[in-house]
């Protein structure tokens, strides 16, 4: 795709002239900050409509040539991390983003939003009153799975630097991000169960069409084409919650479809993990004896007392600290050209798969 022609920058100065004011008043207008609230309602609608209609985007990166940079970097979530059910999935990624801005010499700003007084992606906005709350920061790190795509869109065209960690994409442009390997590592499973004979393997996927559940799900079909697998559409399945998974559902699948292996995409909660624990504790079906199975990424809480199944891990503390140095090489470009990287992740053996079965009923 052949990038748009770029067009001279709008300034304030442009806007104050379209909007009828004085420059001061769009600076206060455009900082957002608590001075801004001196200017009448009606003027800083006028200004905010007169940047938006003029393309207006503080050139962050710009302001770092002429030595402007604040040296903040900024981490943005799109929902609230600290809940206990979250914790240790955000964890690694909090520590992995906290010890790189550290190592460059940059300090933390953490943007929890002002939208509202709830953790919901709905309740939160980067454009609280209209204007870039990010601004302050030179960049930010981007972190959540319930994302604003028309705020990230926005950022885009601003040319505001920032790196999202995970892929994520928008209709009208390409952001940066740092996102780990679903398709390789989804691929790779695959592979290591074709090896142990089996032939019919049912990938359970999440209901919403995600970036990464079409990772997993581009990863799925091609590790059965690298095996030599013809492909089944009956054996790619969803739940309305995957961890409505239960023993039931399995025997049916055995039953029905022939299948001795199971690729489970894991869910934002413990609940999965619940229900997994569940279907192991009735020995109705045994695994691996009856039926192989997978996860395709870590629960947000991993209790391996439960069980160790055999997945593969994210390296999400290096997925964080590899979004904070894209950031900066960003910050040492003239323009904010979308760069993405994704990292492998760890297979983690655990003790759920073994060869196909050949014969028997489950449980005999």
């Amino acid at each position: 795709m052949v990038p748009p022609e770029r067009r001279r920058r709008s300034t304030q100065r442009d806007i104050a002239r379209h909007a009828g004011v004085s420059q001061a008043t769009v600076s206060l207008v455009i900082s957002g900050g608590a001075a801004s609230a001196q200017i009448a309602e009606p003027t800083r609608r006028a200004v905010l409509a007169a940047a938006e209609e003029l393309g207006y985007t503080a050139n962050v990166a710009a302001r770092s040539l002429k030595g402007g940079r604040n040296r903040l970097l900024g981490l943005y979530t799109f929902e609230s991390v600290f809940p206990t059910d979250q914790r240790d999935f955000y964890y690694p990624f909090l520590l992995g983003v906290e010890a790189e801005t550290a190592r460059q010499g940059y300090d933390l700003l953490l943007f929890c939003s002002g939208g509202g007084s709830g953790p919901s992606a709905a309740e939160r906005s980067i454009y609280v009153g209209g204007a870039n709350r990010l601004k302050i920061a030179d960049g930010c790190v981007l972190l959540g799975r319930n994302v604003r795509r028309e705020e990230l869109s926005a950022l885009v065209r601003e040319d505001f630097p920032f790196v999202f960690v995970g892929r994520r994409e928008v209709d009208d442009g390409e952001l940066s991000y740092v996102a780990a390997d679903y398709v390789s590592a989804t691929a790779a499973l695959v592979a290591e169960l074709a090896l142990l004979g089996h032939r019919r393997i049912l990938y359970l996927r999440a209901l919403e069409d995600s970036e990464p559940t079409r990772d997993r799900e581009e990863g799925y079909r091609r590790g059965l084409a690298e095996a030599g697998i013809a492909l089944d559409e009956a054996l790619i399945r969803s739940l309305t919650d995957p961890a409505d998974l239960t023993v039931d559902h399995l025997e049916d699948w055995i039953r029905d479809l022939g299948i001795t292996a199971l690729l489970v995409e894991p869910t934002e909660d413990n609940r999965l993990t619940e229900a997994l624990a569940t279907m192991a504790g009735t020995e109705r079906v045994r695994f691996p004896a009856d039926c192989s199975l997978a996860l395709l990424g870590d629960p947000p809480s991993w209790t391996p007392e439960l069980r160790n199944w055999t997945r593969f891990s994210l390296p999400r503390a290096r997925m964080a600290g590899e979004a904070v140095r894209l950031l900066i090489e960003l910050l040492d470009q003239e323009t904010c050209e979308p760069r993405q990287l994704t990292v492998p992740c760890a297979f983690i053996p655990g003790d759920s798969i073994g060869p196909a079965r050949t014969g028997g009923r489950p449980g005999a």
